[in-house]
């Protein structure tokens, strides 16, 4: 196994300012800071578009292709001999959206262009991009088809403890309804990411919770920016527990039940050992589908181990992988894996997203 010391995660913090920020944590592990009120929404902001209403989505399935799921469950093992993959659980509730198609995101945040290729170009650019990338993996993969998503950060880790000292920042709403707005114009999923700070998820994942009642809006927790230790974000790395991801998990599924909505899906970044510790205990619900998506970046060889020793080897539910179009090819001669270079992966990710 390969050191993990030039193998960072999301690669920034990302601070929201009622000014232009500028940012360069992904090339030196920190970023420059400055901090607003929490949840301020008087910040310049994209272009916004109206957010579709919930009622506009449609309601779960009322059976389950159980035949199918298992199909697809073997399918993605990739021949994997371990007995690791696929990971038996029980079956998700109807209208469940894995493994039945692989989802393709894009991550980031409108006030940065830095943080991620959501927030780099202008709308109508990021989506024709997305779209480009969906036919390259539905021309690598066409058994399978293809769910475009928006991964936007809607809680950013902090280099200065701002006013609550929690060393995190809320985003305003508004940027939220943009997001689905544009989610809206390709028929793609909304992934709101939570990055705690000295916050915790107990505090935060309730929020969202007028979003997270849409059946299109499904949530992603980054344990590298959860600060246990009381060390300042981009510093060290953080980590959650089993009981983390539990409490969200089940947090979701009460949501589910309460709005009769089908199974949520949670992506839990991860990229060392102890950014998920005690992964043994995280339960799966049938309200729930569980990603651990191999959140770092480097080039393929660092990558492969990565992912073997982080998500191979320490199976929960489904596999997701993180394609980095900068930092990925930060090294002389890598470069950035291909759909075909990812899909021989053991497991293969039924969850890919571009940063």
């Amino acid at each position: 196994m390969k050191s993990n010391t030039r193998f960072l995660g999301s690669g920034s913090l990302f601070v929201a300012a009622s000014l232009a920020l500028t940012m360069n944590a992904c090339s030196n592990g920190e970023a420059n800071t400055a901090t607003t009120k929490a949840g301020d929404s008087t910040t310049p902001a994209a272009k916004e578009e109206k957010a579709p209403a919930a009622a506009d989505v449609t309601r779960p399935a009322t059976t389950l292709d159980t035949a199918l799921f298992n199909k697809r469950n073997i399918q993605l093992a990739n021949g994997d001999s371990s007995g690791r993959w696929p990971v038996k659980t029980a079956y998700p509730n109807p209208g469940a959206i894995l493994p039945y198609k692989r989802i393709v995101a894009y991550y980031g945040n409108l006030y940065s262009k830095n943080m991620g290729v959501l927030g780099e170009y202008p709308p109508d650019e990021m989506l024709q991009k997305l779209q480009g990338e969906i036919k390259k993996w539905e021309a690598a993969d066409p058994g399978t088809p293809v769910q475009p998503a928006l991964h936007y950060i809607a809680v950013t880790a902090q280099g200065s403890p701002g006013r609550d000292g929690k060393y995190r920042l809320r985003m305003p709403f508004k940027q939220i309804d943009s997001i689905l707005g544009m989610a809206a114009r390709i028929n793609a999923l909304v992934f709101l990411d939570v990055q705690v700070g000295f916050s915790n998820v107990q505090a935060e994942i309730p929020q969202l919770e007028q979003y997270l009642k849409m059946p299109n809006v499904h949530l992603g927790i980054d344990p590298e920016f959860s600060m246990k230790t009381g060390k300042r974000p981009g510093s060290v790395i953080g980590t959650m527990d089993a009981a983390d991801v539990n409490f969200v998990s089940e947090y979701l599924a009460n949501l589910a039940k309460a709005n009769n909505l089908p199974p949520k899906i949670l992506v839990v970044h991860r990229f060392t050992q102890n950014m998920v510790t005690n992964y043994k205990n995280i339960r799966i619900r049938p309200e729930v589908q569980l990603v651990v998506d191999m959140d770092g970046w480097g080039e393929p060889s660092l990558k492969h181990d990565s992912y073997q020793a982080y998500v191979w080897r320490e199976p929960v539910q489904f596999a997701g992988f993180k394609l980095f179009y900068k930092n990925d090819i930060r090294k002389a001669n890598s470069h950035m894996l291909t759909p075909q270079e990812v899909l021989a992966l053991k497991p293969q990710p039924v969850y890919i997203q571009y940063q």
